[in-house]
């Protein structure tokens, strides 16, 4: 479709996605380069509650969640407690038989005192045998039931995820068409797929290793303080250290993570754009142009990458240092303890046991910051696009026409995408039922913009549209797009046969109504020539079918519909003349007995138009038929001589 020269800016997308500040010019800052960067900062705690706000559906689940952890970290932690008293066990029975039988308790050593030693008597092997009996049926409980916390948990982020996806898609499908204009493609695609993906990654990660930690923790540390006070005090002076390491290094990495996302979706559009236009970048050789943008954009994206990632990663060996300075701590005062018989030595053992798994855990939540965050940053990006602003509902009493004619006329319309760049003026045109009207003039002058406001793809300022009488903006807008059809320059296709995109339009129509529209349009023709026929598979590129053969299907999709109202908007710019002359045939049968808006630079292809109108910023400077206006001897005069005078003054030259 041809566009306007003017850059709109309603419906404008992804206005606060960006939150690092940007250095001014450089590469990168283009269409290529993902659009201009904003200051504001990434609110963390509001995006993390948000998105663990959209499990609320399956909050049951998550209540099963919670207790599966709870009932697998309670047997966890109380396991090594009771391994304590198998060390004990033994550790009594091996002191006992070095006890001769009956020496009186006053005279053992002070070590041993509040020990239940036996003078004489050696290990129980037997009790022993019980208790690590009963601890690993503990571990294999706790072990499964963790099982069924994670495959429980599972469901949940995967429903999650699911109904993400289904929220974005529906979210799409309601943007209006000034969304798509300013966003870059390959940053939507980013949005819509590695942003999900990457929300999907961190909640599978983290949320059940980060819930497991909370409660290990906190069933830990009162393992801790019913077996000795002393020792758990000492364990907790780790924790304030811990978490202000975490929390600085965090701060740190937060905005890094931004970046590195930021930095993603501006590279996937500088990649898409350049893949696209693949066959344009060779032609005029600007590949090592491309290749050094997207030489900068990706070392940029590898800076950022490499900071958010390095910081991040500082987390894990400041946790273990951390960590291992408190196993030294507990495990010198815990010896001390022994020797002066306060603690046994089991105590001890789980207490150093305890104080592992109370560091741990710290270590687990902190080793998954980066995730976390990288994670929050793409939930925030994703509900951003979630929050942009949707096309207005229709109202649910508006109004139909009660015949369709395809009368559409114009009174007093204005319009603008910038507030401060008037483009259409009070406009005032009728197109009567049946009639070709044909847009001319020249580039930016608002001939695409008309269309886009008769579809309603743009609501204008000032004025009104109406079709059949009935006020476009009172009509709903899947009944007014009903009625009309579009071929545009660029043939979209779609994965399929050809009859599957000749019945795009209409999926219900029947075999002999696509081969009415086949044949009408001259699509017919060279189908036969295909092997497969109308089963022949097309990409979405239909790299298979030429240039006109494509446009033809197109015109045969439009034909299908049956439409009141017709537009052709650059249908044959792209194709040679021989080709355009049978795609002339094909939308002359198309524009019988209904009214057609034709947009065209080639003057030729629109002669015979009922009425032409010539304009020039956005306003109708002259408007008659052909001879008319070749007699008037203005504007469109101008420009019909132009398009032969040029190829004179060349050839001369």
């Amino acid at each position: 479709m041809t566009t306007s020269s003017t850059s709109p800016t309603k419906g404008q997308a992804f206005q606060k996605t960006e939150r690092i500040e940007a250095p001014m010019g450089g590469p990168g800052r283009g269409p290529m380069g993902g659009g201009m960067v904003g200051q504001k900062a990434m609110d963390f705690v509001p995006s993390a509650k948000r998105l663990v706000a959209r499990m609320r559906p399956d909050r049951g689940k998550a209540v099963g969640v919670v207790v599966l952890g709870i009932a697998s970290v309670v047997l966890m932690s109380i396991g090594p407690r009771i391994l304590g008293h198998a060390t004990d066990l033994v550790f009594n029975g091996f002191v006992g038989s070095k006890i001769p039988p009956g020496t009186p308790r006053s005279m053992w050593p002070e070590a041993i005192q509040g020990m239940d030693v036996v003078p004489g008597q050696g290990v129980d092997f037997t009790a022993v045998a019980h208790v690590l009996l009963l601890v690993l049926a503990i571990y294999a409980g706790a072990s499964l039931l963790g099982w069924l916390q994670g495959f429980v948990l599972n469901t949940v982020v995967q429903n999650t995820i699911r109904q993400l996806r289904e929220d974005v898609e529906t979210k799409i499908n309601r943007l209006p068409l000034g969304y798509f204009d300013r966003s870059p493609r390959g940053e939507l695609l980013s949005r819509v797929t590695n942003d999900i993906d990457n929300v999907s990654q961190t909640l599978q990660q983290t949320m059940s290793q980060l819930l497991t930690s909370v409660m290990t923790v906190l069933a830990v540390l009162a393992m801790m303080v019913w077996i000795s006070p002393l020792l758990a005090l000492v364990a907790l002076v780790t924790v304030p250290l811990s978490l202000l390491v975490t929390a600085q290094i965090m701060k740190r990495s937060q905005g890094q993570f931004v970046a590195q996302w930021r930095r993603t979706g501006a590279l996937n559009a500088q990649v898409e754009e350049a893949f696209s236009g693949h066959a344009l970048v060779k032609v005029f050789g600007r590949q090592h142009e491309v290749e050094r943008t997207f030489a900068e954009e990706n070392d940029e994206l590898a800076r950022v990458s490499f900071g958010a990632q390095f910081v991040s990663g500082l987390v894990m060996p400041s946790m273990m240092f951390i960590g291992n300075l408190n196993y030294v701590l507990v495990a010198v005062i815990g010896g001390i303890r022994v020797a002066h018989g306060s603690l046994s030595l089991g105590e001890v053992q789980a207490f150093i046991q305890y104080s592992r798994q109370f560091t741990q855990p710290l270590t687990t939540v902190a080793s998954m910051a980066n995730l976390l965050q990288s994670g929050v940053a793409s939930a925030e990006r994703v509900f951003e696009l979630l929050d942009a602003d949707e096309e207005p509902a229709d109202a649910p009493d508006l109004a139909e026409p009660a015949l369709r004619h395809g009368e559409v006329a114009f009174e007093h319309v204005s319009f603008r995408y910038d507030e401060d760049r008037p483009l259409i003026t009070d406009l005032s045109l009728v197109a009567r039922p049946g009639q070709t009207v044909a847009i001319v003039g020249p580039t930016g002058a608002g001939k695409t913009t008309l269309v886009n406001l008769v579809m309603r793809f743009y609501d204008i300022d000032a004025g009104r549209i109406t079709l059949d009488g009935v006020d476009v903006a009172g009509m709903p807008r899947a009944t007014l797009r009903g009625q009309i059809g579009m071929v545009l320059q660029d043939t979209w296709l779609f994965a399929g046969t050809i009859r599957d995109n000749i019945a795009y339009g209409r999926p219900d129509a029947t075999e002999a109504e696509v081969l009415e529209a086949a044949r009408a349009t001259f699509v017919d023709r060279f189908v036969h020539s295909l092997p497969d026929g109308y089963d022949t598979l097309i990409d979405e590129e239909g790299s298979n079918l030429s240039a006109g053969e494509r446009q033809l299907v197109t015109i045969a999709r439009a034909f299908l519909t049956d439409p009141a109202l017709l537009i052709l908007d650059e249908a044959t710019s792209s194709v040679d003349t021989r080709t355009e002359l049978l795609l002339q045939h094909a939308m002359a049968a198309l524009r019988t007995d209904r009214t057609s808006f034709v947009i065209a630079h080639r003057l030729s292809t629109i002669r015979d138009a009922d009425l032409i109108l010539v304009m020039e910023d956005g306003a109708i400077v002259e408007q008659g038929d052909h001879a008319e206006l070749i007699d008037r001897g203005g504007a469109y005069a101008r420009l019909y001589r132009s398009q032969f005078t040029a190829a004179i003054e060349e050839g001369v030259a």
